[in-house]
């Protein structure tokens, strides 16, 4: 590569450089997440970060070389000749070939051992059992001696359980702070894990379309603190 030819790709290095990071805080303020409210949220948020830094990353890496080339190496006036001519670099196609496999298989990684640590049992969890309807909520509690309740009421740093079922159509327990969701389906349990870290409340909505009130079925969620809960749970065992 002669000292021209460098001259250029040190030009384009810097180029990406700051192209992605103005990009990776542009998207991060134009698509701001709701508050993370669970641990759950920290693990994904942190995948959803490396997302965002390689978006940035890719979309710099293809627009800096176009619009750099547009720029360098447009037509000078009164030139008529033909530009230099090349057969490609076969250094260049392997590491384009072999680098996006290496990110997939990075990522898949990643978002393998996330799941893992979003879905895995712990030995102190509590269960709480989910039913969901066209278009209503209901909670059961099996430790306050199957309690049932049409808010969802949890005690913050307690690792929840949801064992889900529907009672019609399909509907989806989502509650955008702790992030993780998951399918409510008729005549079958289904099962997301959740501990949640903030003390405050929250609304559980339906992600599934469901029907004409689907907008509707929401559930408020009060995360208490541990006193709190405790006297919560005293009021309402059976």
């Amino acid at each position: 590569m002669n000292s021209t030819n460098r001259r250029h790709f040190s030009i384009v290095g810097v180029l990406i450089v700051i192209s992605t990071f103005v990009m990776y805080f542009l998207l991060d303020a134009s698509l701001p997440l709701p508050l993370q409210a669970s641990l759950e949220a920290i693990a994904i948020d942190g995948l959803i970060n490396l997302h965002v830094w390689l978006i940035a990353f890719l979309f710099s890496v293809v627009m800096v070389f176009m619009l750099y080339a547009v720029v360098a190496f447009r037509r000078k006036e009164g030139d008529e000749g033909e530009g230099e001519h090349f057969e490609g670099n076969t250094g260049l196609e392997i590491a384009w070939t072999v680098a996006p496999i290496a990110l997939v298989l990075i990522f898949a990684v990643i978002g393998f051992q996330v799941l893992g640590d979003v879905t895995q049992a712990a030995e102190n969890e509590v269960e709480v059992r989910v039913t969901g309807q066209q278009w209503a909520w209901a909670f059961e509690y099996p430790e306050l001696n199957g309690f049932v309740s049409n808010e969802l009421v949890l005690e913050v740093d307690q690792r929840v359980k949801f064992v889900m079922t529907s009672k019609d159509v399909n509907h989806a327990f989502w509650v955008p702070e702790f992030r993780v969701k998951q399918d409510l389906v008729n005549g079958r349990e289904t099962i997301v894990r959740v501990t949640p870290i903030e003390v405050n409340e929250y609304k559980l909505l339906c992600a599934e379309l469901c029907g004409t009130l689907h907008y509707n079925m929401r559930a408020p969620v009060k995360v208490l603190s541990a006193a709190d809960y405790a006297v919560w749970a005293a009021e309402n065992t059976k």
